[in-house]
């Protein structure tokens, strides 16, 4: 008896010694683009984070997919994706050739996206980094999660408030037990116009990117021949200039983007060939049939100078993982639609209201699967990213970035982007904060503290590429903006739309008074009293003021003309009878009036 009981008390030593407990507020499994910038923003909010991630670098597809020629979001470089996109030019300020302009397309070698990104995690308090480390189990705790993760050869359980699957692949979610969409949406489901009339079982493609650097003329960087390697395989590029094609993905340091569609690198992907189990086998042919054509590329046209790098780490100088447009997207609280894009102030819920990120992105249509239709997109506007898209419908604490989103294929076609997905995973680090600090759950969330939260960090709520973080009025505009009082103006530009504020322009009673009847109560006593005329003046919105705050309007009108310079900074001159520009009114009634205060559910519905 007593032998086995020392065995079993060494077998629980044993245990102990070999697995730990590891307590924290928010858990971010994958360090992907929106992983790396949820990661951050948790921990600057001041809740103590863990950032897991299965390989040794962090920024997901920008860096380990080498997705590193980037254009969307250029004109919005919100928050975190602002703040990377100034250390990528500061990297490269020096290097003959490189454009350091504010707004042009971002350029950056694998490794050198992967080194910032590392280097402004090592930089916050509260936050541990936890690379090269696989995540094994997924276990509900009540409102939190217990995750095991394997460190050194020890499963350890990691104990979080909340959990944020930022894997691209949506693999967390799946194994809590997350209801997820997939392919085309039908018109009925989605009452999206450009929605086919059935649903239709497809996705885009991956791209399996390269890195090829033009070693010199007289060098011979010739890979050894793959394996099942056929010249028949691209013929197609028979006539294609490919020095022409491999130049036009340049890079700095003298390196290459590979990323060509058609006829490319890219490969029809079903939800069965992503699925775990058959993925590695899918993944293995793909780089196959891209080492395959480095090799053609050397070899049959004769450009063995350009040959792959060591960056990555892999045996076989490809990157590790592949450019994944599209895979299952959750059921969320919210569902994002093209409507949400096009139209956001014309429906009847107002998910603008609830934004936690904005993007930019031209949709893409990538299908090597000759069912994959073509859809009709009209020049497609910056837009909002609604606050409910990434929580999950009926599992607390659990929110989901990157193509894990609740969104339609449609939407998914802009949103997957990884500039995108940056400003993203800053929204979703915002919410998780929030969760973790007021120790409550995703049942419980106050939008307009959590928007908040995102503007002290430079967010954007409201896609406007002419007001800019640096503007003294930019938040007192995104948060009236938010409420819909001054709405978004879209001007088209060939196949996109930019969203612009006009702060010069004049605003109209017509504009400003629906929301303004909506939030304030008493509104329509004053609009009946009042019945200010066609142009909304200085004077109409002092009056409203007076009305609402319950001021002597002769106090307020004179104190106003005595700040109206010196404290506003307004060009133009004080005069009661003149119609007020839209910075002026943001400006006012953000401060007199706050409409931001007004809560809003995760439909943008006021809450009384």
């Amino acid at each position: 008896m007593l032998k086995k009981l020392l065995i079993a008390l060494l077998c629980l030593a044993y245990i102990h010694t070999y697995a730990d407990t590891i307590k924290t507020d928010v858990l971010i499994i994958g360090g992907s683009a929106s992983g790396t910038a949820a990661a951050l923003q948790c921990a600057r909010s001041k809740v103590k984070t863990i950032l897991v991630e299965t390989g040794p670098w962090l920024g997901g597809e920008l860096t380990s997919g080498a997705m590193c020629i980037v254009d969307a979001n250029r004109n919005l470089p919100t928050g975190i994706w602002g703040e990377f996109r100034k250390h990528v030019r500061e990297f490269y300020k020096k290097t003959p050739g490189y454009d350091t302009t504010a707004n042009a397309v971002l350029r950056f070698e694998p490794y050198t996206g992967a080194a910032i990104f590392k280097r402004m995690t090592d930089t916050v308090k509260n936050l541990t980094v936890k690379l090269n480390t696989p995540w094994n189990s997924v276990k509900k705790n009540g409102t939190g999660w217990d995750v095991t993760i394997t460190e050194k050869g020890k499963v350890n359980t990691v104990k979080a408030q909340v959990l944020i699957d930022a894997t691209g692949t949506g693999d967390v979610a799946a194994l809590a037990g997350v209801q997820f969409n997939t392919g085309f949406d039908s018109k009925k489901e989605t009452g999206e116009q450009l929605a086919p009339e059935e649903a239709l079982p497809v996705i885009q493609d991956i791209t399996w990117c390269a890195i090829l650097k033009d070693f010199g003329a007289a060098a011979n960087k010739t890979i050894a021949r793959p394996e099942g390697y056929d010249a028949a395989k691209y013929a197609h590029f028979k006539d294609k200039d490919l020095l022409k094609m491999i130049q036009g993905g340049r890079l700095p340091n003298n390196k290459y983007m590979l990323k060509w569609s058609d006829p490319g690198i890219s490969f029809k992907s079903t939800v069965e060939e992503l699925d775990p189990q058959n993925r590695l086998k899918f993944y293995k042919g793909c780089r196959l049939h891209v080492l395959g054509l480095i090799y053609y590329i050397q070899t049959e046209r004769g450009l063995k100078n350009f040959g792959t790098t060591d960056e990555f780490g892999t045996p076989d100088g490809l990157p590790p993982i592949p450019y994944m447009r599209e895979y299952r997207r959750a059921k969320g609280r919210m569902r994002m639609v093209l409507d949400d894009v096009f139209t956001p102030y014309d429906r009847v819920s107002k998910l603008y209201r609830t934004s936690i990120a904005v993007g930019d992105a031209s949709p893409g249509q990538h299908y090597v699967d000759k069912r994959g239709l073509q859809t009709p997109y009209p020049p497609f506007p910056a837009y909002s990213i609604p606050l409910g898209v990434v929580v999950v419908k009926d599992l607390d604490n659990l929110l989901v970035t990157e193509k894990a989103m609740s969104t339609t294929h449609l939407v998914n076609a802009s949103t997957f982007y990884p500039s995108v997905q940056v400003a993203v995973g800053q929204g979703a680090g915002c919410i998780a904060a929030y969760c973790a600090f007021f120790k409550t759950t995703t049942k419980n969330l106050n939008v307009r503290t959590i928007q908040g939260e995102l503007l002290d960090y430079k967010g954007y709520l409201m896609p406007f590429s002419d007001v800019t973080i640096s503007d003294p009025n930019f938040r007192a505009i995104q948060q009236v903006s938010a409420t819909g009082m001054l709405k978004g103006i879209q001007k088209v530009n060939g196949k996109t739309a930019a969203v612009l504020f006009n702060a010069d322009s004049l605003v109209t009673t017509a504009e400003v008074e629906p929301a303004i009847r909506e939030i304030y109560t008493r509104a329509f006593i004053w609009f009946n009293k009042e019945k200010p005329g066609k142009q909304f003046t200085v004077g109409n919105l002092l009056s409203f003021i007076s009305e609402i705050t319950l001021t002597d309007p002769k106090v307020l009108n004179a104190n106003m003309e005595k700040q109206w310079k010196d404290n506003f900074k307004f060009s133009l001159p004080f005069d009661m009878n003149r119609t007020l520009t839209r910075r002026e009114f943001a400006v006012l009634t953000n401060k007199y009036l706050n409409p931001f205060a007004r809560t809003v559910d995760l439909s943008g519905k006021l809450i009384n």
